[in-house]
């Protein structure tokens, strides 16, 4: 079967390279032509033109740079769509997005598969990390013994159109705030004296995200009345790192935000309950 690939960038080469390996003949296409060039050295069919990517392709894979972008070049490409083409998307995506896609694609009687990824370019190459898929199970059967070689893990999430795409943007929320709290733990660790280093050493041997699962369950949990950690020991901490933080004129981000929170949650008398009664709001 001819596959067809649209958009080569570092995600999208990855793949690509990958599936050449599995012997797959791959037609691929790129706004910037030049950029996707280097993937003929690995056996790669390099197309100027949209429609002579997809022209004979049974599978039509996309990794983009959004909904406007995905729309575009699907359009673009359409007249060359073979019958009964399946298109795949991994670009990240809102969840309206990929609902309206694939009952659009459907009705002009092509398949559309929403397949987000947590994955990098090393992990694309190497068929490891995650890959979200939801909707329709007679065509995730179909798709699955395809979809699994590209990934390490094929997270199935049942019938729901756009739940895929709606848990990779909650899941990329979790990988922006995690980053930002190492940053903001690291200045905190500057305005004491400490270093990144001191940071990673201390995070060698506790390692503070084994407690996420844990935290998330007590997050939404009813518990919160028996506390390992009180909210209003937590809001003193809080202040100490704000505290500190100032003194040394070191900038916070993230704290100086989350401090009004943990004291409105104090002010509804919560103060005695686990710190993560923050989060009863939202379970």
């Amino acid at each position: 079967m001819i596959k067809a690939f649209l958009g080569t960038g570092l995600l999208g080469s990855g793949f690509i390279r990958a599936m050449l390996q599995r012997g797959d003949t791959v037609q691929v296409w790129n706004r910037t032509t030049a950029r996707a060039q280097a993937l003929e050295t690995f056996g790669a069919k390099v197309c100027s033109e949209v429609t002579d990517a997809v022209s004979g392709a049974g599978r039509i894979h996309i990794t983009l740079k959004d909904d406007a972008s995905v729309d575009e070049v699907l359009e673009a490409a359409r007249t060359g769509f073979a019958p009964g083409a399946i298109i795949i998307d991994h670009t990240t995506t809102s969840k309206e997005g990929a609902i309206r896609r694939t009952a659009y694609w459907k009705e002009q009687g092509f398949t559309y598969q929403h397949a987000p990824v947590f994955m990098g370019p090393a992990n694309a190459l190497e068929a490891s990390g995650f890959m979200l898929v939801s909707g329709d199970e007679a065509v995730m059967d179909g798709l699955k013994p395809e979809l699994s070689v590209m990934t390490g893990k094929l997270l199935e999430l049942g019938p729901e159109v756009g739940k895929a795409a709606a848990l990779k943007l909650a899941g990329n929320a979790f990988l922006v705030c995690f980053a930002f709290s190492l940053r903001e733990s690291v200045a905190v660790a500057k305005s004491l004296g400490m270093s990144a280093s001191d940071m990673a050493g201390l995070f060698q041997n506790w390692n503070p995200a084994a407690q996420t699962d844990a935290r998330l369950k007590r997050l939404s949990g009813e518990d919160q009345d028996q506390p390992s950690w009180e909210l209003a020991m937590a809001r003193k901490d809080t202040g100490l790192f704000l505290e500190a933080a100032q003194q040394a004129g070191v900038p916070l981000t993230l704290l100086p935000q989350i401090a009004p929170v943990m004291d409105a949650w104090i002010e509804k008398g919560f103060g005695h309950y686990d710190w993560t009664v923050v989060g009863r709001d939202l379970a």
